[in-house]
Order: C-alpha cells, then sequence, then structure tokens
C-alpha cells in the first residue's frame, strides 16, 4: 500500500504522505508567525515531502488550525496537492470556548458537526481528508456518533474517518456501526514508549489492515533532553545504530526504528524548525536489521528480551 512516498491508510483508502506534518506546536515559539511565514512552512513541508498536515481543534488552544488557514491561503500551491487531517471532540477549559467549564469529551452529533463547520472555515477548504475522533468519550453513543460520521463522508465533508488514542475494543464499537472502514487509530508510540508493541494496538492494525498514525514519535522530545538512565540507554543504542548505517541524525533512526514495523506505522512529525524536518525525513532511507531494531527496543525496556 506505499507507493512514491505514500501509504494508503486501508485498502482503496485515503493516502498520506509517508511521514507527516503535526501543526501541533505551531504558534508555540516566542513570536507568533504571520500568513507568510505559515506559507513558507507549508512550502517547504510539501518540499521535502511532507504533503499532509495533522490538526486538531484544540490545537494551540483553538488558534493553530485558523493561522495555518490564514498561511495556506498565501501557500501557491493546490488544495488537491495535500492531505488536511483535524480532530474533535476534546473539550477544554479555554477563554476561547467560556461555555466548557471543565475538560470533559463530546461525540455528540451536534458537536462533532459544529467542529467540523468550524474546522472547514479556520482551515479556508470544504473539507477534510481525514477527520478523528480525539480521545475515546465514556458517554459515547455509538449510533449516533457514527450516523454523524457517516453523514459527514456523505456530504463530502470528510473523505475518511478514524479515531486517536482509542483501545482495539473502543475501535471496534464504532467501527462496528460504521457502513465503511474507520481509516486509522492514532496512537502514541516511539522508541522511550513501546506499549503498543504488546497492548493489542499494532496487532489490531495489521489484523484489520490499516495504517495507526503515530503522535510524539520522538517521544515528546525527551528523547534528547531526558536525564533519566533509559533515555541515556536509547540515545547509546541509536547512536550505534547510527554508526552502522552512515545516518548522521539520532532522530532520524527513531523515526526509522517505527517505520521498520510491520503494520506500516505513519509518525506524525511534530518539529517547526525547516532544518529539523529535512533532517528526520532522511528515515525513509534508513534501513534497520532485525538486530538492529532488537538491540535498540533492549535498550528502552532495559533488559533482553524475553
Amino acid at each position: 500500500m506505499s507507493h512514491d512516498g505514500r501509504i494508503a491508510l486501508t485498502r482503496d483508502g485515503v493516502s498520506l504522505s509517508r511521514l507527516v506534518f503535526g501543526a501541533w506546536r505551531l504558534l508555540d515559539g516566542g513570536v507568533r508567525p504571520d500568513a507568510d511565514q505559515v506559507a513558507r512552512l507549508i512550502g517547504t513541508a510539501v518540499d521535502l515531502g511532507l504533503t499532509s498536515f495533522d490538526h486538531a481543534d484544540i490545537y494551540g488552544n483553538y488558534e493553530v488550525e485558523a493561522a495555518f488557514g490564514a498561511g495556506l491561503s498565501r501557500w501557491n500551491g493546490k488544495r488537491e496537492e495535500i492531505e488536511l487531517i483535524s480532530k474533535c471532540d476534546i473539550m477544554l477549559a479555554s477563554a476561547n470556548r467560556p461555555q466548557n467549564r471543565l475538560k470533559h469529551y463530546d461525540t455528540s452529533a451536534a458537536h462533532i458537526n459544529a467542529s467540523v463547520d468550524r474546522s472547514l472555515g479556520n482551515l479556508g477548504t470544504d473539507y477534510l481528508d481525514l477527520l478523528l475522533l480525539h480521545r475515546p468519550d465514556p458517554l459515547m453513543d455509538a449510533d449516533e456518533t457514527a450516523a454523524a460520521l457517516a453523514g459527514l463522508v456523505k456530504a463530502g465533508k470528510a473523505r475518511a474517518v478514524g479515531v486517536s488514542n482509542f483501545t482495539p475494543s473502543q475501535f471496534d464499537l464504532l467501527a462496528s456501526r460504521l457502513p465503511f472502514a474507520l481509516a486509522t487509530n492514532q496512537i502514541e508510540m516511539s522508541v522511550l514508549k513501546t506499549s503498543a508493541l504488546t497492548d493489542g494496538s499494532l496487532d489490531h492494525a495489521q489484523r484489520l489492515a490499516y495504517a495507526p498514525m503515530i503522535w510524539s514519535p520522538l517521544g515528546g522530545g525527551s528523547l534528547f533532553t531526558g536525564k533519566e538512565s533509559r533515555e541515556a540507554r536509547v540515545r547509546a543504542a541509536l547512536a550505534a545504530v547510527a554508526a552502522e548505517v552512515g545516518a548522521g541524525d539520532l532522530a532520524a533512526v527513531a523515526i526509522a526504528w517505527l517505520l521498520r514495523h510491520p503494520a506500516r506505522l505513519v509518525p506524525v512529525l511534530g518539529s517547526m524548525k525547516p532544518e529539523r524536518l529535512a533532517a528526520m525525513v532522511k528515515a525513509q532511507e534508513i534501513k534497520l536489521d532485525r538486530q538492529q531494531w532488537f538491540a535498540i527496543l533492549e535498550a528502552s525496556e532495559g533488559r533482553p528480551v524475553a
């Protein structure tokens, strides 16, 4: 299902770039980028092959999508050359959402539809390539939520839908009510966060033949800033493998470790720095053998595999 640096999330489904640009931190810098700066960043990402852009309504205290949309309106490319992804259902307590008294989740049809309409307006587009439910909602009515998602696809507002942070059973519940396959489950995984290898998440993805998207593929930066023994062990293992394969960047090796898994993981890169993005996309050129992959896992777990 991979071709020309792209990967189809499901059989005959929406395809994304092999690595995805994560917009979460777009407004985290000291100075808020203007529309022209965002447009240049979009252009840089696309030039690097990162044509898929991952958003959520809550990012940047509900402000990232509009800032990105302003930049997108200045970008010289065509809408059909990129993929826009967004998520909804997390309700943050925020001055930008004064009706939210506390953080909670909302997978009601009314909220999903309103959130998607707002995201489309903020991004300046009439469709999302992929819509994800951001977190499992213990009050989710599977029939109501599925009907809302199916309605958005039928209306052309979303080409495909999926979930994020769902367990396999939560995924299966929603999938059982839909007339089409869920496109993906975006989960956390990195060389420091390996639970998906054993909690059934990646087994589930291979069984149903969907490609999981991966958030925080570098451990939120703790891989390089963490001072605990585990981080030090993993950095040493990555450095040893980098020397063996002739790679110049440890982050690229860490991403390559994810790409080596047969579940066809799709990492979401969080850096806003063009030079870091350029270094990380080289992960696609790094091929780890089994023993190199297991050496990194051993360093992360602090013991040989059983």
